[in-house]
């Protein structure tokens, strides 16, 4: 095949939406990286024979389930189920699990094709999955929580292993949740064995996974910053959510001398110009773990904050941006409006954060702007040592884990500067992260044959 019959960006993107009607989410993540790995691939033929980027687009396989439960007043629920494994090239199939209302298999598919770049930045042995359920755990007693649960997992466990696919926490998915799932695969399988990450730490978890996302992004944008010689300390920062990874943001963030200005949820934004320092942090870590309670509960607690019910925190001047919530929190008007206010960077803690308009905002801008599957690559590089932790059964201390998050993150930026750097030293993170990550699985992909 001559390199001038390959198909172009606008057919394959076409065949992409006739084949996946609907599913927005995961056409907008197929979409970011094709855009790139085709001015990579124009002189590669043997990728476009291969058609490597058309199979990675494809799942290996969506499992789909019903899921059965019983509410505390005996009520029968159904719910729906999802698991995505979408590559297992460089390794066993590895993403979180979401439990959140708006889990569609199109999030679901777009969160597992990301997956599968970030887990390959890592460097460690992980393909790219993701699943889920349209179950919202707020305002669901324990009871409810771990009938859920255990109904879940009936389905799930006959498709995962330590071997074959190892999920985590996500959305809606913590400690509790991971315990009930856990519990409840030992029981169907009589076997002990690390098939879930983000464990507790008294059967199996890692020391510094719950900190690894939040901390890592901010390594992430540490690392941009010191690229262009500058630094974290002294600059103010915006954050959106208010949950784990939010809040070891604001943790990382505080410890190296920025000032944190916002926090929020679903229900709005906090503003507190004083700056959220770690007693602060601690309490909205308490309020959201222990208390269950929402973000506006803040400002009656810190007096000189103020809550703005249904907003994001985009518009607030800062020096550094954190979307740290859900995907497409941060559109092209608030991108807009943080180049303007004079962010500097943006590091994603989030998956997709960030609308394509808005992503073009920050590269036309030639601010710093590390996309999720670069920034936020931490927590899934953590599990991915529990996962090594639990294979030897040992563990490793927070000193050691802590060092080797470090060098993992810094890594990862190696590996985007080396292909996303351009003229005049600017870098295109998104660009760089998305070939970095293509690269590794494609060429194992070709290793393989047509399988």
């Amino acid at each position: 095949m001559a390199v001038s019959d390959h198909v172009d960006l606008a057919t394959f993107m076409e065949g992409v939406k006739k084949r996946n009607p609907g599913q927005t989410e995961f056409i907008q993540a197929v979409h970011e990286v094709a855009q790139d790995i085709f001015e990579f691939m124009s002189d590669k033929v043997e990728y476009h024979e291969a058609q490597i980027l058309r199979r990675i687009a494809e799942p290996d396989r969506v499992v789909s389930f019903r899921v059965c439960w019983e509410d505390d007043n005996h009520n029968i629920r159904v719910q729906r189920g999802w698991r995505v494994q979408n590559n297992n090239a460089i390794g066993p199939y590895k993403g979180g699990i979401r439990f959140h209302p708006s889990v569609t298999e199109s999030v679901l598919k777009f969160l597992a094709f990301e997956q599968t770049f970030k887990n390959s930045l890592t460097g460690l042995p992980m393909g790219g999955g993701k699943g889920g359920a349209n179950f919202n755990p707020r305002g669901k007693s324990d009871g409810e929580v771990m009938r859920f649960c255990q109904s879940f997992m009936s389905e799930l466990y006959r498709h995962i292993g330590p071997n074959t696919d190892v999920p985590a926490g996500d959305i809606g998915v913590g400690g509790r949740e991971i315990g009930y799932m856990f519990g409840q695969y030992k029981r169907l399988t009589n076997r002990w064995e690390g098939v879930l990450t983000g464990k507790g730490q008294e059967y199996g978890g890692s020391q510094m996974r719950p900190e690894a996302t939040g901390y890592g992004a901010v390594y992430f944008l540490q690392n941009m910053l010191k690229h262009q010689g500058n630094d974290v300390e002294g600059h103010s920062a915006v954050i959106s959510g208010s949950g784990n990874v939010a809040t070891h943001a604001a943790e990382k963030i505080t410890q190296l001398g920025g000032k944190v200005l916002t926090l929020s949820d679903s229900g709005g934004f906090i503003h507190d110009p004083d700056g959220i320092d770690q007693e602060k942090i601690d309490w909205v870590k308490h309020l959201k773990t222990v208390e269950r309670g929402r973000i506006s509960e803040y400002v009656d607690e810190f007096k000189g904050a103020t809550y703005h019910e249904g907003k994001r925190p985009w518009d607030v001047a800062c020096d550094l941006a954190l979307p740290c919530a859900t995907q497409n929190e941060l559109n092209e008007d608030e991108a807009k409006s943080l180049v303007s206010n004079g962010c500097k960077g943006v590091s994603e803690g989030a998956n997709m954060p960030t609308t394509l308009e808005g992503v073009k905002v920050f590269h036309d801008a030639k601010i710093l702007y590390g996309p999720g599957k670069a920034a936020n690559a931490g927590g899934v590089a953590v599990s991915g040592l529990e996962m090594s932790q639990n294979s030897e059964r040992i563990s490793w201390n927070q000193e050691r884990l802590g060092d080797m998050l470090t060098d993992l993150m810094e890594g990862i930026h190696e590996k985007c500067t080396e292909y996303g750097e351009q003229d005049g030293g600017y870098v295109d993170y998104v660009k760089g992260a998305n070939i970095a990550g293509f690269k590794k699985v494609a060429d194992a992909m070709l290793a393989f044959g047509v399988v």
